[in-house]
């Protein structure tokens, strides 16, 4: 989950959700790929945060009761495993991609764990061998995977209120097309921009949807699920022009 605290309590939205609108940005880049692998570039920007685990021994909850963000959570080796299955069935191309996300979130973690070191191990073979059976160059798969971490990261910054007030830039990620690209905002609920302008539109609305919790803390996480399954639910949109 992606949690942000907000004046009435908090605001959560699903990384699954974040996924769905990482797609819909990369849905607006001019496409570089032959239809079959751009359609399955966006299967794997909207399809990258799947299978999360059920909740468990306070798996969605802080020690102080709290709703924990994504990034308190440690790695978990059987929810990247269950990502890399599910990207099997939909093949080669897929797993490549989901593969290289994979390898990039969590070749930090080398070196810690044998169980890990053997997972990652797995994602290179697997990547040299996709790429030689769909005979895709490197830096090919690199540059499709460049637009999909690029969405991914403009699609969190989003999700997580990072837009600098005043107009200050930050940077996204190097994009596709080897350009630094910065986002700003100029205005406080005004239109956002990307410099340089990638996109293939003018200007367009992209969304997702978030649940919003008036109670502060939870007892355990079966109250917490409850809360999100009952409670109110919010679509945030931001329109992006050139």
């Amino acid at each position: 989950m992606i949690v942000n605290h907000t004046p009435a309590g908090w605001q959560i939205i699903y990384q699954q959700a974040h996924a769905l609108l990482a797609a819909q940005l990369l849905h607006q880049w001019p496409a570089f790929l032959p239809c079959d692998q751009w359609v399955g570039l966006l299967a794997a920007a909207a399809q990258h945060d799947d299978e999360q685990h059920q909740w468990n021994g306070h798996y969605g909850l802080t020690p102080a009761g709290a709703p924990a963000n994504f990034t308190m959570k440690e790695f978990s080796l059987e929810q990247a495993t269950g990502v890399m299955r599910a990207a099997r069935f939909q093949g080669r191309w897929r797993s490549l991609l989901t593969s290289m996300h994979l390898s990039t979130l969590y070749e930090s973690l080398r070196g810690q764990n044998k169980a890990t070191d053997a997972f990652l191990d797995e994602q290179l073979a697997g990547q040299k061998t996709w790429r030689r059976e769909l005979k895709i160059r490197k830096a090919e798969a690199e540059r499709a995977y460049a637009l999909l971490h690029w969405c991914d990261r403009l699609s969190l910054i989003l999700c997580r209120h990072e837009l600098p007030e005043m107009g200050r830039a930050l940077e996204v990620y190097t994009g596709p097309d080897g350009h630094r690209h910065e986002v700003v905002r100029a205005e406080a609920d005004g239109p956002v921009t990307v410099q340089p302008w990638p996109f293939r539109e003018p200007q367009f609305t992209v969304s997702v949807e978030a649940t919003v919790l008036g109670q502060l803390q939870f007892a355990n996480d079966a109250e917490l699920a409850a809360a999100l399954r009952t409670g109110p639910i919010e679509t945030l949109r931001w329109e992006l022009r050139r």
